[in-house]
């Protein structure tokens, strides 16, 4: 079959492949055909505990490196990946069912713009001093130990590096789990890694399902756990790790408004409607699947909306032309489709779309439901799925209050030419990331994360150090010391 990518082995454990065949077998498909790209073993204990032992016994010598030492490796392996750029692409598109087109732009090149982000930053990690008189303090800011990522399966090897670069670059050791639906590329990354100088046992990666996460979260020896997926996988990594009091950061699920209001720039409002709704076949986070509408631009909106839509080059994500591909799995394309009939049968109005595309397979059609309710389940519960609602509001206000009444605050987004509401808005978003007339950008310097149950913690930029890293303060005395007697 030309589109298998079968690895080496299933786990990358102190700077070699390592094979365990006794662990529960887990297999990868191309979601555009069905057919099997790779075929993997879960880890085992034994190799639960070879990761973490690995990691442990790395973390005193990669601490005791240089942060300019760090940053090289890391600023290195990014070259590697923009080199490759291509390969991992294609290795992307065959694990997710992403369109090439997508994953050449959005994937492994972001991943090398954070290794390079964490990279150029290492060195300057330092504490500060604190004049107090005579006397004076420093603070020494130090990594946490081993710290253990767990993958989504929607961006690979973005989630894997947004996870790599800030742990490595601060002092810590890695073990990463990805996703069991896209075990893939992480295996490279770690390649790539070794490749750019990384001592062994400082990256590492194991494969496996909800009981392989839960070993990790569990051990004595993780110091962190940074989880991206679901808010109820969240919730109970979030409890376990809470066990052992380790540090934690928590990027999960969201149902994120999008406001668009009468006197936005419409063309510029629907294209990032699109892109908030079926990018990657609606299988992101942050998306805005709540789009509000201000009633005056609502018929036009909706017209240009579907006329757009309509427009999707839907076929083989191998094909560059391709721009929407099929979901990642049986269970999502039945959750994308479960919902639909939801939205029917709570009254929405189909707009376009609504069934399983003709292509057959795992493809969904685009689909856009208008006069949507704030208390339909297409309205509240996050679908992960090409599945727009249009909402209708009259005033800012009424906006808002309908905006922020959802248990999630991961992200949100505004249109409007009034820069002034606009950050008016933005400032009442319970939301943790915000875009002003435009969405789902997340370039590397800007903090990512969400709020209520969309998580804690933030990914990116310079607020990632604080979560990879802690402080020590130094008390120094310059004087006699008194005392009471």
């Amino acid at each position: 079959m030309p589109n298998t990518k079968q690895p080496e082995a299933s786990h990358y454990i102190n700077g070699q492949y390592v094979e365990d065949s006794a662990g529960k077998e887990l297999v990868t498909r191309y979601p555009a055909t069905g057919e099997v790209v790779a075929s993997l073993y879960a880890a085992t204990n034994n190799i639960v505990d070879h990761a973490l032992a690995a990691a442990d016994a790395a973390r005193a010598s990669w601490a005791a490196m240089t942060g300019s030492e760090r940053g090289r490796i890391l600023r290195k392996a990014a070259d590697i990946i923009r080199e490759r750029n291509r390969e991992l692409s294609v290795l992307e598109t065959l694990d997710t069912g992403k369109p090439l087109q997508e994953t050449l732009v959005a994937d492994a090149a972001s991943g090398a713009d954070c290794l390079e982000y964490f990279g150029a930053i290492a060195a300057g990690l330092t504490g500060e001093h604190i004049q107090l008189g005579k006397d004076f303090a420093y603070t020494i800011r130090e990594p946490l130990g081993v710290c253990v990522g767990i993958g989504a399966w929607n961006y690979p090897i973005q989630i894997a590096c947004w996870k790599a670069a800030p742990a490595l670059a601060c002092g810590n050791t890695l073990v990463f789990k990805p996703s069991e639906m896209t075990p893939l590329s992480a295996l490279k990354l770690a390649e790539i890694l070794t490749e750019a100088g990384l001592p062994d046992g400082v990256f590492n990666v194991i494969q496996g399902y909800g009981e392989t996460g839960g070993a990790l979260v569990d051990d004595s020896r993780v110091a962190k756990v940074s989880l991206t997926g679901s808010v109820p996988t969240g919730r109970k990594v979030y409890a376990a790790a809470a066990k052992g009091m380790k540090h934690v950061t928590m990027e999960l699920g969201g149902k994120s408004p999008l406001l668009i209001f009468d006197d936005a720039s419409l063309g510029d409002a629907v294209s990032a409607a699109i892109n908030a709704n079926f990018y990657s076949s609606g299988q992101i986070c942050s998306n805005g699947t709540r789009v509000f509408v201000q009633k005056g631009i609502l018929p036009e909106f909706l017209a240009r909306l579907k006329e757009r839509t309509q427009k999707a080059i839907i076929g083989d994500p191998l094909d560059e032309a391709t721009n929407f591909g099929p979901m990642i799995s049986q269970a999502q394309f039945d959750i994308a489709l479960s919902y639909i009939k939801k939205g029917i049968d709570e009254g929405a109005t189909l707009v376009l779309g609504g069934k399983a595309h003709h292509k057959g397979g795992l493809y969904v059609e685009p689909t856009i439901f208008s006069d949507v309710t704030d208390d339909m389940a297409i309205a509240r519960e996050e679908i992960f799925g090409p599945v727009m609602s249009v909402l209708p509001f009259d005033t800012e206000e009424e906006a808002l209050r309908r905006a922020n009444d959802t248990e999630f605050g991961l992200a949100a987004g505004v249109f409007t030419s009034d820069l002034t509401r606009a950050h008016r808005v933005v400032a009442a978003f319970e939301a943790g990331t915000c875009w002003i007339n435009t969405y789902n950008l997340t370039p590397i310097e800007m903090p990512f994360g969400g709020t209520k149950a969309s998580g804690v913690g933030r990914e990116n930029a310079k607020a990632a150090i604080e979560h990879y890293s802690e402080l020590k303060s130094v008390y120094v005395g310059m004087g006699p010391v008194e005392a009471a007697f």
